[in-house]
């Protein structure tokens, strides 16, 4: 203050005032991570809001003092009164949040309000301080709070800062009036816009610790309505009215905890960043004093379905008599299903009137519903949180549940279930997978939210014909596998394999669910085998004997086979986002077929039986007879076995048929789905500067032929989906790759020899060799140009990788005596990772 004042002695210029508050500003806000060491939570953001109170508080001090003078008059006789609104007003603003004011005056004659106003903003963002700003008259807040429900809600949390007590009580009048006009319509308004919300920012892995449900935000909202009704300062005011003080508490503790999380991140990015993404995650861990890293997400995970269920609950409670359509009353009550339990339109309501009931007759009327998907109301909601459960479970819980586990639609109840935090006490086995986060960058979302996707997935296949396949199956067989696609990462979470704990923890439900032997079996052996199939699907050559006997030796029987594949397709649909694309699909598919083919014949079939199989069906085809005789003899002289059994006879002939017309090279680009690029080339192809080029993009998976007459034949699928409007841009980097001087320097990419596996034993005719190493940009392009330099010829490529890493496999001939100079192929791949070469190389 003494600096200030100097200033204004020396009539010292407004910049410099404000130059000596942006220094003070910078200080402070280099002090916050000490601060934040000694207290967190609630604490540290009321003492961050303090001091943001007295920061403004000299501002305006300074500013009335710059243009009084000597002659300043009693603060509170000038009208114009300083009102933090937001979480600023709630004294729960975050470290880089917008600091929300409304500057409230009145028109005094001998006063000029608005230049002091005008001057205070100026000096406020010359000094770096970021405000979202709003200027009323006092008189004017009603009819402005009226146009805009936003308004309204900001001025729901206002908190006097300083300026004139008397312009404060005048607002204090205008805004009791506001919260009591069109409450209902308020009301409505902010719950419409929670639902909103919640469906653009669900649970999720990376949780917005703001917006998604269970957030701050549905925090707010039941603040924003429990001001509007009861005109409460804090919600701890209802404890006794609305809940009791335990539940209070735990609410209480589950946001203390938000406040913690959502401050470190603002820290720790030094921005306003809301998002706990998993590359934040051990950096916030450290700063919480959590030494395991999971433990911490999962109590985050956890916090936000105690503040979702509590929000969901009590808002309910409270808006009851605002929401109720009078008129729709009778009717509604003639849709009662029990004593205070209602069914209308597919949701379910229960009475806040009633009492707790138990599990059972909570159950009893589920199972009593219709067959079809529904929507629970928050008091029943109510109901299923607050019921109490006894251990062990009843037989009769049991049967129950059975009941439940029978029907086409499930999904809803095991999500009412999560939503009342019951879960894990109708499944023991979901006990330690509760809240669990899956730190594998493939995830959307943790264990237990991702079982109950997979539920969903299996209600509603879309691929025609998988649900077909499922469609097929007894009851029974429906029965087990609704219970596995539950229960198949419960053993998640522990040291051991989760694949066999899962199946050891299946075993003593299925046995209360009253399955038969043979199916308990088949339960387990599901679970255990519940990730084979996609492993084997995207990361091995499916048209190999020696891994489809492999592969069925584990799956056991044809039955097996078919409910595995069911399985997966739902399991890999439960993780989330794009994850299960045409290309997963095409892949499972072929799987499935190929090892059908395998599980339903008696007699080893060997690739040579296999191809002759083929070879007689595509000779039969009216399509290949059309062909001329030169060409059939041709195509059936092509060499590689895998390229009859990885398409179809009429791809086969349509291969055959642009080959035959090739030239120098043809090419076609597909942006229908995923992008898909094939090449026919006699000349050679600069594969190398093709994948560079193309390196922004993921490859799925490669496949090279050589076919005949010189002629080899690419087929490049990737994840991504390109626009049609960029293929001219592609078509022009696949014509510059014929160009074989071409060259993009590519990234550093580092590989070590453990990270390599030769197998050279593959089959007769092919090795392979696989790559299981970092993800990095240009790694495909690397080792596309370590095999050209070797002279090996790729037969197909299969990509697999997650966020971190990559598991490629490269299926190449048996040629050059490559698999008696194997260290040639570990040299070169490992040449940028400064491990020395082998001498053969050198």
């Amino acid at each position: 203050m003494l600096q200030i004042e100097d200033i204004i002695e020396k009539n010292g210029s407004d910049f410099e005032l404000s130059k000596l508050f942006k220094a003070f500003i910078k200080e402070y806000k280099t002090s916050l991570p000490k601060l934040f060491e000694k207290s967190q939570g609630k604490d540290f953001l009321v003492r961050h809001t303090k001091q943001l109170d007295s920061i403004i508080s000299l501002m305006y001090k300074t500013v009335l003092r710059r243009m009084f003078g000597n002659y300043l008059p009693m603060r509170s006789s000038i009208p114009v009164a300083i009102v933090a609104l937001g979480s600023y007003g709630r004294e729960q603003l975050c470290v880089h949040s917008d600091i929300d004011l409304l500057i409230v005056y009145e028109k005094v004659d001998g006063f000029n309000s608005e230049l002091i106003i005008e001057k205070f903003f100026y000096m406020a963002l010359d000094s770096g301080l970021k405000l979202g700003h709003r200027v009323h008259e006092v008189n004017d807040l009603f009819n402005s709070s009226n146009k805009d429900i936003t308004i309204k809600t900001s001025l729901m949390e206002a908190r006097f800062v300083t300026g004139s007590s008397l312009t404060w009580l005048s607002c204090s009048k205008e805004l009791n009036k506001i919260r009591l006009y069109n409450q209902k319509e308020f009301i409505l308004a902010k719950i419409e816009e929670a639902q909103a919300r919640r469906k653009k920012y669900p649970n999720s892995m990376q949780p917005n610790i703001k917006e998604s449900v269970g957030g701050l935000r549905d925090s707010n909202l039941i603040f924003w309505v429990a001001k509007i009704i009861y005109g409460i300062t804090s919600l701890k005011d209802l404890t006794g009215v609305l809940f009791l003080d335990e539940e209070y508490k735990e609410y209480r503790a589950a946001l203390e905890l938000l406040f913690r999380v959502r401050s470190a991140l603002h820290l720790i990015a030094n921005k306003q960043e809301d998002r706990l993404l998993l590359e934040r995650i051990p950096e916030v861990s450290h700063l919480l004093g959590f030494v395991n890293q999971q433990k911490m997400v999962t109590k985050v995970l956890e916090a936000q379905w105690r503040i979702s269920n509590f929000t969901q609950i009590f808002v309910k409670k409270m808006t009851r008599p605002f929401i109720v359509d009078m008129p729709n009353v009778a009717k509604f009550r003639k849709s009662r299903i029990g004593r205070g339990i209602y069914e209308s339109d597919g949701r379910v309501y229960a009475s806040y009137n009633l009492k707790i009931q138990p599990l059972n007759k909570l159950l009893e009327i589920l199972v009593s519903l219709d067959d079809k998907p529904y929507h629970f109301d928050a008091g029943f909601l109510n109901q299923l949180t607050y019921t109490k459960i006894s251990y062990p479970l009843q037989t009769k819980t049991y049967s129950l549940l059975r009941e439940l586990f029978k029907r086409k639609n499930m999904y809803s109840f095991l999500k009412l279930f999560y939503d009342a935090g019951i879960l894990h006490h109708l499944f023991h086995a979901f006990k330690k997978v509760l809240h669990l986060p899956q730190f594998d960058g493939y995830h959307h979302y943790p264990v237990d939210i991702h079982s109950i996707k997979c539920v969903e997935a299996l209600e509603n296949i879309k691929e025609p014909y998988i649900k077909n396949l499922y469609d097929e199956f007894s009851d029974d067989e429906k029965l087990l596998l609704k219970i596995v696609t539950l229960f198949h990462d419960t053993g998640k979470g522990r040291v051991q394999d989760h694949s066999e704990v899962g199946a050891k923890l299946i075993v003593p439900f299925v046995k209360k669910m009253k399955l038969k032997d043979e199916e308990i079996e088949r339960c387990v052996t599901l679970v255990k085998q519940h990730i084979t199939m996609s492993n084997v699907a995207f990361k091995q050559n499916i048209h190999n004997e020696k891994t489809l006997y492999k592969f069925m030796s584990n799956v056991g029987d044809v039955k097996n086979l078919k409910l595995l594949y069911v399985l997966t397709y739902a399991d890999i649909n439960g993780v989330g986002g794009d994850t299960y694309n045409s290309f997963n699909s095409n892949l499972l598919m072929e799987l499935y077929v190929n090892a059908l083919e395998v599980a339903e014949n008696l007699g080893r079939i060997s690739d040579a039986t296999k191809r002759i199989n083929i070879e007689k069906r595509l000779q039969k085809v009216q399509e290949f007879l059309d062909l001329p005789k030169t060409l059939q003899n041709k195509l059936l002289r092509v060499e590689s076995n895998l390229f009859f059994f990885k398409h179809t006879p009429h791809d086969i002939i349509e291969i055959a048929k642009k080959a035959a017309q090739t030239k120098a090279y043809d090419f076609s680009i597909h942006t229908d789905a995923s992008l898909i690029i094939e090449i026919y080339r006699k000349i050679p192809l600069n594969i190398g500067y093709l994948l560079a080029s193309l390196s922004h993009l993921d490859v799925a998976s490669m496949e090279i032929f050589t076919l005949f007459d010189g002629v080899k034949y690419f087929k490049i699928e990737f994840i991504e989906h390109v626009e049609s409007d960029e293929a001219a841009e592609i078509e022009n980097i696949i014509n510059n790759a014929f160009d074989m001087s071409r060259h993009i320097k590519l990234k550093d990419v580092t590989i070590h020899k453990h990270e390599i596996n030769i197998d050279c034993e593959h089959s007769l005719t092919h090795a392979e060799v696989a790559v299981n190493t970092q993800n990095q940009k240009g790694l495909l392009a690397y080792i596309m140009e370590c095999f050209e330099e070797l002279g090996i010829n790729i037969v197909t490529a299969k990509i697999h990788s997650t966020k971190h890493k990559v598991r490629d496999s490269f299926l190449i001939e048996k040629q050059n005596d490559i698999c008696n100079n194997v260290g040639k192929i570990y040299a070169l791949l490992t040449l940028r990772s400064g491990e020395q070469s082998p001498p053969l190389l050198r």
